[in-house]
Order: C-alpha cells, then sequence, then structure tokens
C-alpha cells in the first residue's frame, strides 16, 4: 500500500530539498551554498514553515526522503487585521505529481497558518492557477518584482 506522510522538515532533509528547489527554480539558480546557509535560518524561524511529503510503500522498508516540500511564512499586516501567510515554495517531484501530494502539503499550510491566527493565505504562481482554483484560491492581484 501506498501512503504519503507530512511533517515538519530537518536538517536531515537538505539534500532531498536541495534537489527538489533547484528543480523548481526557473528565474534564479539555487546555489548549494547559499541554501546552506538558508536552511538552518528557516528551520529556526517560528515564522516560517517548512513541511516535507514522504511518500512510501510496502516494498519499501522505513522512510524514504522527501518528495516535495511547502516553504511558508506568516507576517502581521493592517490591511487583513491581523496575520497574514503566504506560501513561498511548493514543489513536488515531477514523478510523484497528480496524486495529490500537493493538496495534502497545501492543506498543512492552510492548518498551520490557521494555528497563526493567519487571515488570509496567498500565493503567486504561473505555472498552477488551475491547481490553486481546484482548492478553492481565487485571484486577487498580480505580483510584482524588482532584482536588488
Amino acid at each position: 500500500m501506498q501512503m504519503t506522510k507530512i511533517r515538519l522538515a530537518q536538517l536531515s532533509d537538505a539534500k532531498a530539498l536541495l534537489t527538489l528547489a533547484q528543480g523548481l527554480a526557473t528565474t534564479f539558480v539555487v546555489e548549494p551554498q547559499a541554501f546552506d546557509i538558508a536552511l538552518p535560518e528557516i528551520l529556526a524561524d517560528s515564522s516560517s514553515y517548512l513541511a516535507v511529503a514522504v511518500h512510501n510503500d510496502d516494498n519499501r522498508a522505513g522512510e524514504v526522503e522527501p518528495v516535495g516540500y511547502i516553504l511558508g511564512f506568516h507576517h502581521f499586516t493592517f490591511y487583513a487585521n491581523g496575520r497574514v501567510a503566504w506560501v513561498a515554495e511548493i514543489v513536488v517531484h515531477e514523478t510523484f505529481r497528480r496524486r495529490g501530494i500537493g493538496t495534502l502539503l497545501m492543506q498543512s499550510f492552510e492548518a498551520w497558518a490557521a494555528g497563526q491566527d493567519a487571515k488570509i493565505v496567498a500565493l503567486s504562481s504561473r505555472r498552477a492557477v488551475p491547481f490553486y482554483e481546484a482548492l478553492g484560491y481565487e485571484e486577487s492581484a498580480r505580483y510584482l518584482r524588482k532584482f536588488l
């Protein structure tokens, strides 16, 4: 029987997380040195949420490496009358897509955000809008950026 579990990320997930992040990035090159600095900081930051999807089946003993992750943050705002939560990154390895793993990751983030008293969960997406709309998200604004 196949099973996917969502759990908080750990330092021991670093290799799999780096590989997944490198597959997600299209504008930036994820550099291992920067990743090695960021991961412990993210794990120690109480305003961040980093969870992994671990997929297992009866043919394997024990837990296997992560096949996906979600990274997000919460912060206070004036407009929402409280906290908002922002999904910064979500990725599922291409061989595990369309199995509900992305939905499980989003549900885990939403539960965490609700536990932080967030009023809104927001994100930007260029390639997966239908996925988020199927989860009840709606378009609200444009995403703008400036490289520094």
